[in-house]
């Protein structure tokens, strides 16, 4: 097995806002949340948001911060989902305005990515959706968000964009909802710098079996770019400690990664709301360390249950792993 990279959101280890109360915690300065990052074991990779925490009036600092603590920009979010401007999507937003305005701030994240030496932009398109039933032109929405993210590859063809989905939230329906819904958009592009990000909540509340997922993601040639981890009852994205609720989950998601080569970041996004934000990270982290090694130990074992295909043997093998 090769060994795990991790990453953080930086805005994880900040103030965690949400619709019923807008300032659990005090926003420390950018360089603090680095710090904290850095402190935390095993992390080695930062993710940042555009605007929020890069833009190109910082970005020369940014990176002067990131050198000096020896953490890699691993990807960088465009921010597509807080502006006023994107209330009726982003990329598929039917003004073209509105639209523009989303391809240019993705432009900038583009040039400032390039700058960092980060290879990948994290497309989250929250906003791109709806909300009632007829009341949207679906084909029609659907292929200018494919011209939007296919005009964006082409123009960056060293870069990777990662589309990550969600089934619900910000709107009611989301574009890119499941993994096979974005493997179709990334396919539908052409682009073969275009692939997917799963969240792991994400899956969960969009009713998927994360390791069958990442399995569809291989079959289609390679498309997994990047994964967000954290937990949640299925319901709602909740975005708790790793292992908190689910447990069996990743042991079998961890296996699928290494069988089907994945070798990219293992990145925390979570919003520990009340919890001491770099506490709750490193805990996500130190479970996925204490998974890996259950999976390690008993890695033929696991290969012999599913040859095996008998789930009171699955059971039983599982408890004395645990």
């Amino acid at each position: 097995m090769k060994k795990r990279r991790y990453s953080v959101i930086l805005g994880n280890l900040g103030n965690t806002c949400d619709r019923f109360c807008s300032q659990y915690k005090n926003n420390p300065p950018a360089l603090e949340m680095l710090q904290a990052a850095a402190e935390i074991p095993h992390v080695s990779g930062i993710e940042l948001v555009g605007t929020w925490d890069i833009r190109p009036d910082n970005a020369a600092e940014m990176k002067r911060m990131l050198s000096d603590l020896g953490l890699a920009c691993v990807s960088i979010i465009p921010d597509l989902f807080s502006k006023p401007e994107f209330a009726k999507g982003a990329y598929s937003n039917p003004d073209g305005k509105s639209r523009q305005l989303a391809i240019d701030e993705t432009r900038r994240m583009c040039d400032i990515a390039l700058d960092l030496g980060c290879e990948m932009l994290n497309l989250w398109p929250g906003q791109d959706g709806y909300d009632y039933l007829l009341s949207t032109d679906y084909e029609k929405e659907r292929e200018l968000a494919c011209q939007a993210i296919a005009e964006l590859a082409t123009a960056y063809p060293t870069l990777r964009f990662a589309l990550e989905y969600k089934p619900k939230e910000p709107r009611t329906h989301c574009y890119l909802a499941r993994m096979a819904d974005t493997i179709l958009m990334a396919q539908e592009t052409a682009c073969s710098n275009v692939g997917v990000t799963m969240d792991v909540g994400h899956s969960f509340v969009a009713g998927e079996n994360p390791a069958e997922a990442v399995v569809l993601a291989r079959r289609a040639g390679n498309r997994l770019f990047h994964m967000h981890f954290n937990d949640n009852y299925r319901s709602w994205d909740d975005d708790m400690i790793v292992g908190s609720v689910h447990t069996t989950v990743y042991l079998e998601l961890l296996y699928w990664l290494d069988r089907c080569g994945y070798d990219g970041w293992i990145s925390m996004d979570q919003y520990p709301y009340r919890e001491d934000a770099v506490g709750a990270i490193g805990e996500s982290i130190e479970w996925l360390v204490k998974f890996d090694a259950i999976l390690e130990a008993n890695r033929e074992t696991f290969d012999e249950l599913l040859a095996l295909g008998n789930p009171v043997e699955t059971s039983r093998a599982l408890r004395g792993m645990l």
